[in-house]
């Protein structure tokens, strides 16, 4: 039913609801809003609400019409009466454009569970609808930031999810008769990720990357061939916060497209750290990015969250639904319904297959699928990983060693995903006390470890379990914020310790500071535990340099490497070859075609034969600007 229009939507609710309940309907992009005088009544009856959403098949909302609503002051009342004070409530602040009360505390989610307490109450007594806010333990200024761009532009993101919801819902100029799909980057290499899916109605991007070690000509999607008029993109889609997915993405907006991004909140929250980070080291590297943090408030404004198998239309023919990917917090493998039951597509973007400390391994059932592109970065025949408890303890050992001859450890990172996932595997054998040792956070760490603990609802269930039940492991007291001007006196200190710091390919960040103080002496450690992209610093030590040339005084000097240098493997948050083949062995129903993509490029034709070869895919790795007709 992703064709229908908005005046048959509106002839469906009024055929379908209870006579004189309905004061209008309107549009807040994928949603039908329907404002009522009688909010209580829905309230008491939600199966009509049920009733309409699946008669619509759609996301439905109900809201009181706004001279119903109680005066905030009074509101805030009668909330505080309703909720415990041993919720520990922060803030409580309302949204008179979306009629929303947004009610911030510390344990608001683990006492309401625990009392049984309804915040259907809250509505039928203020006709406000309550939303609850989880106040991360760690200070963030990305998360305050971001939540006030939201408030203060409240009336704006209104205009625009309107405007979106009648883009989605219009009459279709042609008939989705053919689809085509193009890979302006990211195919047969690792970096800006960006894929073009076209049919006679639509224009839609799959993630916009950037490619972080490449040189210039390489390092942005390629637009030209695609002919595509950036003001002429109905949507685009982001699978996850990691900069090459979502590094170019404030560029569409400086640039004439001013639709909707769709994405889960997380990664909304640390794609615009991630971004707002990376015009920074620009600017101060001079290799300025083409925008600025403007574009990227302005790409705020237009972001609709969605939650995993929340279905979505994202324009008349085209149907979302994001599932977990297990990469890092709340990335996604997308799935789209085309045309009416014409095609389905899954994209798999960056995932992981396999057991980790902090996420659920990817979903691999969905409910139709004729094409999957999957990824390849460990697609090669020889890309196997070592089981996850024999990395932990190969980790584990390297720093036992160092400790013992008063060494340091360095470990480079990935802000989001790769440092939260080493963080877990410290603390476990912190709390088990076989590692005793201070392990310092420097870089982002920090600020995207708060994120994760806003959004504990998509960890692990252990994780989340422990964390709603008062025991955060990401406040270990293991670990500890290192503050970039007290950076000098760590590298100067004799004691031995672990260093998180990124970045994680070693392209800039503290871990190349770090790493540069460090060099000369063979009783530290470089452990590397995520992917090196060719071209990086981290894949030249990797492959063995032994020295760097560096800046020192206004002279270029050459700098030995003498320190330890271990790469661990198992940590990644990609799928190895093992789990590249299980996944494409399990997916449900079995797709007849795979486009494999996210790899280099012998890895990449490799998985293709295999997938050919064992599963009977029509299987391909394209290059960039191949389109591939899918129907």
């Amino acid at each position: 039913m992703s064709s229908l229009e908005f005046k048959e939507i509106k002839q469906l609710i009024e055929e379908n609801a209870p006579k004189g309940k309905i004061a209008r309907v309107e549009l807040e992009g994928p949603k039908v809003v329907i404002y009522t005088d009688d909010l209580s009544f829905f309230v008491d009856h939600n199966e009509e609400i049920r009733n309409l959403a699946t008669i619509l098949k759609k996301k439905v909302i109900f809201r009181s019409v706004p001279e119903k609503l109680m005066d905030p002051t009074d509101s805030k009342k009668i909330i505080e009466e309703i909720i415990p004070n041993d919720a520990n409530i922060v803030d409580i602040s309302f949204d008179p454009n979306f009629e929303e009360v947004y009610i911030e505390a510390e344990k608001l989610g683990l006492v309401i569970g625990k009392r049984g307490i309804t915040l259907d109450e809250i509505t039928k007594r203020t006709n406000w609808i309550p939303k609850l806010v989880r106040k991360s333990p760690i200070e963030s200024d990305t998360i305050r930031g971001i939540r006030k761009i939201l408030y203060d532009s409240s009336e704006e993101r209104q205009k625009i999810l309107q405007k979106v919801g009648r883009k989605i819902y219009r009459k279709p100029d042609a008939t989705c008769d053919w689809i085509r799909l193009t890979p302006l980057g990211g195919a047969r290499e690792v970096g800006r990720s960006c894929m073009l899916l076209q049919t006679p109605e639509s224009n839609v991007f799959i993630d916009c990357g950037i490619n972080v070690a490449a040189t210039e000509s390489d390092r942005f999607p390629d637009f030209r061939a695609s002919k595509l008029e950036i003001e002429r993109l109905d949507a685009v889609i982001i699978s996850h916060a990691h900069l090459d997915h979502c590094g170019f993405l404030p560029y569409l907006y400086k640039y004439g497209y001013d639709g909707p991004v769709y994405c889960t909140e997380p990664t909304r929250d640390l794609m615009t750290l991630l971004q707002m980070d990376a015009v920074e080291i620009g600017e101060r590297e001079d290799r300025e990015l083409p925008f600025t943090s403007k574009e990227i408030r302005n790409m705020l404004k237009h972001i609709v969250p969605l939650e995993f198998q929340e279905v979505a239309d994202i324009t008349p023919d085209i149907r979302i639904t994001l599932y977990n990917s297990g990469h890092i917090i709340g990335s996604s493998v997308v799935h789209l319904h085309i045309g009416e039951g014409l095609h389905n597509l899954v994209y798999t973007s960056d995932f992981k297959f396999g057991d980790t400390r902090l996420l659920e391994a990817a979903d691999y059932e969905f409910p139709r699928v004729e094409t999957f592109v999957i990824e390849s970065t460990y697609g090669g025949r020889y890309d196997i990983q070592p089981h996850r408890k024999d990395a932990e303890r190969s980790l584990i050992h390297a720093i036992q060693d160092t400790v013992k001859n008063k060494g340091k450890v360095l470990i480079p990172v990935f802000s989001v995903g790769r440092s939260q996932e080493v963080m877990m595997v410290l603390e476990n054998y912190y709390r088990y006390e076989e590692l005793e040792i201070p392990v310092f956070l420097d870089g982002m760490i920090w600020e995207a470890t708060a994120i994760h603990t806003s959004y504990p609802e998509y960890l692990k269930r252990q994780i989340r379990h422990r964390i709603f039940n008062g025991y955060n492991p990401f406040l270990a007291d293991t670990f500890e914020r290192v503050e970039p001007k007290k950076r000098k006196d760590l590298i100067e200190s004799k004691e031995p310790c672990v260093i998180l710091a990124t970045s994680g390919m070693m392209t800039g960040g503290p871990s190349v500071e770090y790493f540069r103080n460090f060099a000369v002496d063979p009783n530290n450690t470089l452990a590397f535990v995520g992917y090196q992209a060719e071209g990086s610093l981290g894949r030249r030590i990797q492959n063995g340099m032994s020295e760097i040339a560096i800046d020192k005084n206004g002279k270029t000097t050459a700098l030995k490497i003498n320190m330890q240098v271990r790469t661990i493997d198992g940590f990644s948050g990609h799928a190895d070859r093992r789990q590249l083949l299980g996944y494409s062995k399990k997916i449900y129903p079995k797709p007849r075609r795979a486009i494999v993509v996210h790899g280099e490029e012998k890895k990449a034709t490799n998985l293709a034969m295999t997938l050919h070869e064992m599963f009977d895919f029509d299987a391909s790795a394209p290059q960039n600007l191949d389109t591939i007709r899918l129907v």
